[in-house]
């Protein structure tokens, strides 16, 4: 194998997507967008509304196909592969927190379904004793008290616990990749703050890669080690390490205004 090789947790390579193209409503939701993330990376992505934020992490996800360009995950090219089959090498977590988990199932059954996906389907259902004290082991990790209500269906959960508990499920086969998509948005602050602890903790503990798309500045900066910010389609900023740390929402609304040209025209991300 030549020097020349590198295997990155993730490879975007000249990313295309045009949402109805050839009519009056076409949208170019993804211009040439390149991305390479190492082992471990943890980035934050932001952007005004229709910058191609979640479009790029649908776009990853499978969700569609892209018009143009590659994607390679750990090495393998999934670009053609279709949503179904690329979940063994995603974990995901969405903005809306009915989303993600079976609602009329226990939280135990949940995390079975999440501890076997990917794996070989056989007629073995149920959750057995080994099984149950890992998922018990895993819960009071969320200090939420959910390890004792392994049976109580996930429906009746609050947003927070529900996000909480659809982070560990998406990290318990400790995917080459972990999407969250806004998962803070439909929280209360003080509950979003919590998940956000919990995400930090779960991402460092088991050295997962993982891109996080979130409408709040402060956040974005707080977390993770790189930050990228979008607009129109196209990666136009993209910082780690310690000048990261050391950025201000105002350095990120000035960043915007010198590469685009305007103001940064959403009061949510800016007010947050």
């Amino acid at each position: 194998m030549s020097g020349e090789t590198k295997n990155y947790a993730l490879e975007l390579n000249g990313l295309h997507k045009t949402f109805n193209a050839g009519t009056i409503n076409e949208k170019v939701a993804l211009d040439g967008v390149d991305l390479k993330l190492e082992e471990g990376d943890f980035v934050t992505i932001i952007g005004g509304n229709g910058a191609g934020k979640s479009t790029m992490l649908n776009a990853v996800a499978g969700v569609w196909p892209v018009d143009s360009g590659s994607i390679i995950i750990g090495g393998v090219n999934v670009t053609a592969l279709p949503e179904h089959k690329r979940a063994r090498f995603l974990g995901r977590v969405f903005q809306d927190p009915m989303t993600g988990t079976a609602a009329t199932m226990s939280i135990e059954e949940n995390m079975a379904i999440a501890a076997r996906r990917g794996g070989r389907r056989t007629l073995k259902w149920g959750v057995g004793k080994e099984e149950r004290e890992d998922f018990k082991r895993q819960l009071q990790t969320l200090d939420l008290g959910l390890e004792d209500r392994l049976s109580t269906k996930v429906g009746l959960l609050s947003g927070g616990q529900r996000q909480a508990v659809t982070l560990l499920m998406a990290s318990l086969k400790k995917p080459n990749l972990l999407l969250l998509d806004e998962h803070t948005a439909a929280l209360d602050p003080k509950t979003a703050a919590k998940v956000l602890e919990l995400s930090d903790k779960i991402i460092s503990e088991h050295n997962l890669t993982a891109m996080m798309v979130t409408h709040n500045m402060k956040d974005a900066i707080a977390h993770g080690n790189r930050l990228i910010m979008m607009h129109e389609g196209r990666i136009i900023y993209d910082v780690r390490g310690e000048e990261k740390k050391n950025l201000r929402v105002s350095d990120l609304l000035a960043k915007f205004e010198e590469v685009s040209g305007g103001e940064f025209a959403n009061d949510r991300m800016i007010l947050s």
